[in-house]
């Protein structure tokens, strides 16, 4: 049973890594490695690593996808403001 366990999450993993990678649109590609943070913590934890699986959800599930969407946001209304002083 267990081994079934880890091999379902590892094949979440492979799963939702190739989504992130597949991804061209930078705001869905924050969503969707905000769940390959989610994903990995779940996988963490499997390998009875809670402490690394709560590290993992907390900065690669939220502050870093929050970081790359106030990023991207910031870039597309630089660039539409520089589209409306043209």
């Amino acid at each position: 049973m267990a081994d079934a366990v880890i091999v379902v999450a590892l094949l979440l993993v492979a799963a939702t890594a190739t989504v992130a990678v597949a991804t061209r649109d930078p705001a869905r590609q924050a969503l969707v490695l905000s769940v390959l943070g989610v994903v990995l913590a779940v996988l963490f934890t499997v390998f009875q690593a809670p402490d690394v699986g709560l590290s993992q959800l907390a900065v690669g599930s939220a502050l870093t996808p929050l970081l790359l969407m106030l990023t991207v946001r910031k870039v597309r209304r630089r660039g539409r403001d520089e589209e409306h002083e043209r």
